[in-house]
């Protein structure tokens, strides 16, 4: 959590910088600062994410700025329905307004279209999780997103998590070996002092694309199997033989 708000503060900042730079030079010119009341709506409908963020940018921008949102992250809404009221100067509201929207946009779009894929999967034992092709920096928030939407997060980074790929079981001659290789690696004494971490902290995952491989990772003790680029049958048949092998 310490992490997550770090994060936030820090890209908000760097947001803010972005798009106000030195000032707002029209708000500045065309506007006294009159005290108003405004309202951001929701466009369509869909799930809420981003509101922290949100939220940061008016207050970093004017202290005085008074933010009262009406739903909480996770929350579906519909078209027409008010998210956030605000209250304060018209100059700092409208300098605010657009990274405001940036994050709230950005964010529940992750967390609507989240949302798609669970619903679709609910009468089963799926569960859809994310990856780490994730926007640079943004990447804590829109993880976030995904569990708003009803998503689990997958690993967070290359730190925590062994995922073994093609790559990885090319340069290393086999399943067999790479899984090895990696449970030593787990045993010794540079995962502590290194990453902090005990061997049953960290997961071994294995890309598999064949019958063969598949068989050696259970064997060798992966704890994930990881089917990507696959066809339905041909996951069709991996994940009967997964079953079958480690029940």
């Amino acid at each position: 959590m310490e992490k997550l708000e770090k994060s936030v503060i820090s890209l908000v900042k760097a947001a803010l910088k972005e798009d106000i730079g030195s000032g707002d030079l029209t708000s500045l010119a065309c506007l006294e600062p009159n005290p108003v009341k405004a309202i951001i709506v929701a466009k369509s409908e869909g799930v809420l994410s981003g509101l922290k963020p949100a939220l940061l940018v008016f207050k970093m921008v004017d202290s005085a700025i008074v933010v009262r949102s009406l739903l909480k992250d996770g929350d579906r809404f519909s078209a027409g329905d008010t998210v956030i009221e605000i209250e304060g100067f018209d100059q700092t509201i409208l300098s605010a307004e657009r990274t405001a929207l940036n994050f709230l946009a950005h964010l529940s779009g992750v967390a609507t279209h989240t949302a798609k894929f669970v619903d679709k999967v609910k009468n089963t034992r799926c569960r859809i999780l994310d990856t780490r092709k994730t926007t640079p920096g943004w990447r804590l928030l829109e993880k976030m997103a995904v569990v708003h939407g009803g998503g689990g997060n997958h690993r967070f980074g290359l730190y925590d998590m062994i995922l073994i790929k093609d790559n990885h079981l090319a340069a290393a001659g086999s399943v067999k070996e790479a899984v090895k290789k990696a449970h030593a690696y787990l045993h010794s004494d540079d995962l502590g002092s290194q990453f902090g971490l005990k061997a049953g902290d960290v997961e071994i995952e294995v890309e598999v694309t064949s019958d063969q491989q598949l068989s050696e990772a259970i064997e060798a003790g992966a704890s994930r199997l990881l089917l990507d680029n696959q066809s339905p049958d041909s996951l069709r048949q991996l994940v009967t033989l997964a079953r079958r092998l480690n029940p």
